[in-house]
């Protein structure tokens, strides 16, 4: 769970709406410290098209999430780190 200026935000519910964009392949959320906030939603999405920019994935989100469950900042990827059995090891995304 991330913690944003108090509100519990769920990194399945911000990966499920990155999920719906037609040019992501798959997303992961992180919480990452932040001065004000405490912790702010941090993306990391792999796409399918490398014209995909980080204000296009901030402002599909937006429209979906409440302003603050809505990611700051988005880092794209070849691949993301992931279990034996193939779950995504968010410990390893975090600063």
């Amino acid at each position: 769970m991330i913690l944003v200026s108090g509100f519990n935000v769920y990194p399945n519910e911000v990966e499920a709406v990155a999920a719906q964009h037609p040019d992501i392949v798959e997303a992961a959320a992180v919480g990452v410290p932040d001065e004000k906030a405490g912790e702010i939603v941090k993306l990391y999405v792999i796409s399918r098209n490398p014209e995909l920019t980080e204000k296009d994935v901030i402002a599909f989100c937006r429209k979906e999430l409440t302003g603050y469950k809505a990611p700051r900042i988005v880092e794209f990827r070849d691949d993301l780190p992931r279990t034996n059995v193939g779950k995504i090891l968010r410990r390893e995304l975090r600063p």
